[in-house]
């Protein structure tokens, strides 16, 4: 039996070696796919020439493909609107780029999902408003103007569902999906992300919120909530995370794209370490859900 999903793991939860990275993937995860987001202490987006080609040949090397460009497009404050409060200290994973750069950000991400031979591009809805109403119909012009251009190259634009911007649960990912009908513009579901929020359930209630048809991409963490409201990341499968339920969920509804590792959490000593606990944790939850992966 073969694994129905894409089973990967973002590169840099692992290490910023991406040689490294790749040989932990493909050795000991026994993985055939990756997600890319930084390598070298660089976002994927700033890699020069001669970096994209020596990463080709290390994917080469370890036979690994390219889930999709988790890029960090539209992690910027939405113009005109008040500053929010996720915008000044939010971790960007070395990116730094400002609204006005976002088209050329657009284009560039396309040619790397060219250079590495995927799909998917992955974006966000800005950083989180107090108040997103007064600005939501612009905003979801400029997510259909970004789906529009993707379209053009055959680039599937992948919405994370993210806690820290406009789109956070599977709720919010639902209705934000109604208003942006591209048929290349999907989600790219976290029920981690969907968690941080006090009394959201992502499985079952978020994930029956979206439209099967139009999830397109999978990331994998737990989390737990604390008594004071906040949150911890967790190893996956010591959160609240049902991911036993969401993998049998997913498979039963036909899903067969990217179920990608963002571990997050840090509780052992090293990124590597803390990733080869998580991925331990998520192929044991689909273990349990009667998949082989």
């Amino acid at each position: 039996m073969t694994c129905p999903f894409r089973l990967s793991v973002i590169n840099d939860e692992i290490s910023q070696d991406f040689d490294h990275s790749c040989h932990v993937a493909a050795k000991d995860f026994g993985l055939q796919w990756i997600e890319l987001r930084g390598m070298w202490n660089k976002n994927i987006t700033d890699l020069n020439a001669t970096e994209i080609a020596d990463a080709r040949k290390i994917l080469e090397k370890y036979q690994l493909r390219v889930t999709d460009i988790a890029s960090p497009l539209f992690k910027v404050d939405w113009p005109g609107a008040p500053l929010s409060k996720e915008s000044p200290q939010h971790d960007q994973f070395h990116a730094d780029f400002d609204f006005k750069q976002q088209d050329k950000l657009l284009e560039h991400c396309i040619e790397l999902t060219k250079a590495f031979q995927t799909d998917r591009l992955r974006c966000f809805d800005f950083w989180r408003l107090e108040d997103p109403k007064p600005y939501r119909a612009a905003i979801n012009d400029k997510l259909r103007q970004a789906a529009d251009t993707c379209a053009k190259s055959n680039v599937i634009l992948l919405l994370e569902n993210e806690m820290a911007c406009n789109t956070g649960t599977g709720e919010e990912g639902a209705a934000t999906l109604a208003a942006v009908t591209n048929k290349n513009f999907m989600i790219n579901w976290d029920p981690g992300n969907a968690g941080t929020f006090p009394g959201n359930v992502p499985y079952p209630h978020g994930y029956d919120a979206l439209p099967k048809d139009r999830i397109g991409h999978c990331h994998c963490k737990d989390v737990i909530r604390k008594p004071d409201g906040k949150y911890d990341w967790a190893p996956v499968g010591g959160g609240l995370v049902d991911w036993v339920g969401q993998f049998q969920a997913l498979k039963r509804d036909g899903y067969h794209y990217a179920v990608s590792l963002e571990t997050h959490w840090r509780g052992a000593e090293t990124p590597e370490a803390s990733t080869r606990i998580s991925m331990k944790g998520l192929k044991d939850a689909l273990g349990k859900a009667g998949i082989q992966c």
